[in-house]
């Protein structure tokens, strides 16, 4: 039985968030990444950039950039307070 994720509130994970960096995926080189950083410069937590784009949906092209931080800042675990 697995739980369900618990998401921070937007604000709060705006304040925890410093950068949301893309990057290869070390075990698939072809896959890139978002990873999420804390303002302590910590890791904590990664998003499959090709699922980002699937779940935003087709956006204008200017907007994708903003589109996929505030997704990425809706779905940042609780469990990243305690990293």
């Amino acid at each position: 039985m697995s739980e369900e994720i618990k998401f921070l509130p937007l604000e709060e994970a705006a304040r925890l968030v410093a950068a949301i960096q893309e990057e290869e995926d070390i075990h698939n080189q072809d896959r890139q990444i978002l990873t999420v950083y804390n303002r302590d410069n910590r890791e904590l937590c990664w998003f499959d950039f090709q699922e980002l784009e699937e779940a935003i949906g087709d956006v204008p092209k200017d907007q994708k950039k903003e589109m996929i931080q505030d997704y990425i800042l809706k779905h940042i675990p609780d469990w990243a307070l305690d990293i």
